[in-house]
């Protein structure tokens, strides 16, 4: 199994993407390929000016199509999800996400933002086509104390997180690949 990781702060360090770091670990000890995506990995210009000609994000979007599932992480900014999130998604094909499983992750200031997920986020992900976005977690920032390399989780954050995480594993696993097109002229050699 493939799980592109995205990490949709502009800040690093930050709460999202220590969540995210988490679960990357997590996946690897399942036997998961993670490949990490930050948005510190494409031109902020080719970001602002909708660049689809961009090699780097003709590159993530070619290493999307090969994966299995996404795990994306941000924080929640004025009851919406990163704005440099939404550009970054914005330059995907309208089907990348296609046959994915994928398991948003965020952070806010406050339980008041958990429900931008829901409301902003998971509408634009079952907008690129994934098959399945699962509930996901939040965590307002008391929940994750973060010490220069250290990343301490509260009780309830980290069994929600490795719940999530089950779910994310489990539905990977049984998630329906791509159909294999078949040209028509194929089928009519076959039954002549």
């Amino acid at each position: 199994m493939r799980v592109i990781s995205l990490a949709g702060s502009p800040r690093i360090p930050s709460r999202s993407a220590a969540l995210l770091s988490l679960s990357k670990s997590w996946l690897q000890q399942q036997g998961v390929e993670v490949i990490p995506y930050t948005l510190h990995d494409f031109d902020a210009e080719d970001l602002l000016y909708a660049n689809f000609n961009s090699p780097a994000i003709k590159a993530f979007t070619e290493q999307l199509a090969q994966a299995d599932g996404l795990l994306v992480s941000t924080p929640v900014y004025k009851a919406s999800f990163s704005g440099a999130l939404k550009t970054l998604l914005d330059l995907l094909p309208e089907r990348a996400l296609d046959h994915k499983v994928v398991l948003p992750l965020a952070t806010g200031g406050s339980i008041g933002h958990m429900l931008a997920v829901d409301y902003a986020l998971k509408p634009v992900l079952a907008a690129l086509k994934a098959q399945e976005v699962l509930h996901g977690v939040f965590a307002d920032d008391s929940q994750i104390v973060l010490d220069g390399e250290k990343v301490t989780l509260s009780e309830n954050l980290a069994a929600r997180l490795e719940e999530a995480l089950e779910s994310f594993y489990l539905a990977l696993g049984r998630r329906k690949p791509p159909r294999v097109k078949i040209s028509p002229t194929l089928l009519t050699r076959q039954t002549a």
